[in-house]
C-alpha cells in the first residue's frame, strides 16, 4: 500500500492510496483506491472501501492519485503507464464524483526532459496540486526513486481547461533538486499545508541522507517553509540541511 491522501469532499473524507495483489512482486498490479468515512472527524467513524479508481477503457497501472478542483469542477490526477510500458506518465480525468472517473484520460506530461529520465524506468509520479492567487500548478516527481536524481518538476496551467494537454506548460528545468551539502539526495514525493494560521506555506517531502541509499527505508520525511516569486510561481529553495532547527509553522 502506498502514497495515501485523506481530502475533504463533498462533505465526507475519503483517502486515496494505492494497492496492488499480495502475490505480486512489489509494483506489477497496481492500482488507485478510496476509502469513504462519513464522520465529521476523520479518526472516528468507519471507513469503508468505496471503489477502484479506473477508466474502463483504459485500465492501466495507475498510483499516487490525487485531486483538483477547479472551477467548480473536479478531476483525479495520478501517475500511470500506457499498456505494454514500464514508463510512468501524469494523467487527468474528469470525476463525477469522489470516487468515479468519467474518463477518457489525458497524458499531461511524460518523462522527456534529461533530468526526468535518470534510472529506470523513466518516472513523473506523485502529483501535487498548488494554487496561488488565481494559478494552478501541478508540482511531480521525476527520475527514478532509486537515483539520487530524484527531484521535483512543475506544471503551470496556462491556459483554461485542464483536460488539454498544451494548457500545461512544463518547467525545463526542475524546481526542487537534491543538496549533497546538507545531506539532502533525491528530494521528491511532496505534499504542500498551509501553516495553522495561514499565513506561511510549508513543503513536505522525503530525502535520503546519504548518496546512494535508493527507493528503500532510509528515506526520511522533511519539511520546510517556501515562498513566491514575483511572476506568482512557487520558489522552495534547496533542501535544508538535516541538523538545522527550523521554527515551527506560524500558529502551532
Amino acid at each position: 500500500m502506498w502514497a495515501p491522501e485523506l481530502h475533504y469532499l463533498d462533505g465526507k473524507w475519503y483517502i486515496y492510496y494505492t494497492a496492488g495483489p499480495a502475490n505480486q512482486n512489489c509494483c506489477g498490479g497496481q492500482r488507485s483506491w478510496v476509502l469513504e468515512n462519513a464522520n465529521a472527524d476523520p479518526t472516528q467513524g468507519t471507513w469503508t472501501e468505496k471503489a477502484r479508481l479506473s477508466v474502463s477503457t483504459q485500465d492501466f497501472w495507475s498510483i499516487d492519485m490525487t485531486v483538483l478542483d477547479l472551477n467548480g469542477k473536479r478531476y483525479a490526477l495520478w501517475s500511470g503507464q500506457d499498456g505494454g510500458s514500464d514508463q510512468q506518465n501524469l494523467y487527468i480525468s474528469a470525476m463525477s464524483n469522489p470516487w468515479t472517473l468519467t474518463g477518457p484520460r489525458t497524458m499531461l506530461s511524460k518523462p522527456e526532459l534529461s533530468w526526468e529520465l535518470n534510472g529506470y524506468p523513466k518516472v513523473n509520479e506523485g502529483p501535487q496540486v498548488l494554487q496561488h492567487n488565481g494559478k494552478t500548478f501541478i508540482i511531480y516527481s521525476a527520475s527514478h526513486c532509486s537515483t539520487d536524481d530524484y527531484a521535483l518538476g512543475q506544471l503551470t496551467l496556462t491556459g483554461t481547461d485542464p483536460m488539454v494537454a498544451s494548457a500545461w506548460t512544463k518547467s525545463q528545468t526542475p524546481v526542487f533538486i537534491k543538496n549533497p551539502t546538507n545531506r539532502a539526495y533525491g528530494p521528491g514525493h511532496n505534499g504542500f499545508f498551509t501553516s495553522k494560521d495561514g499565513s506561511q506555506d510549508w513543503v513536505i517531502y522525503h530525502a535520503n541522507s546519504n548518496a546512494s541509499e535508493g527507493c528503500g527505508n532510509p528515506r526520511n520525511p522533511r519539511m520546510q517553509q517556501f515562498t513566491w516569486n514575483s511572476d506568482g510561481s512557487p520558489n522552495f529553495g534547496t533542501p535544508v540541511a538535516i541538523s538545522t532547527a527550523i521554527t515551527r509553522p506560524a500558529g502551532e
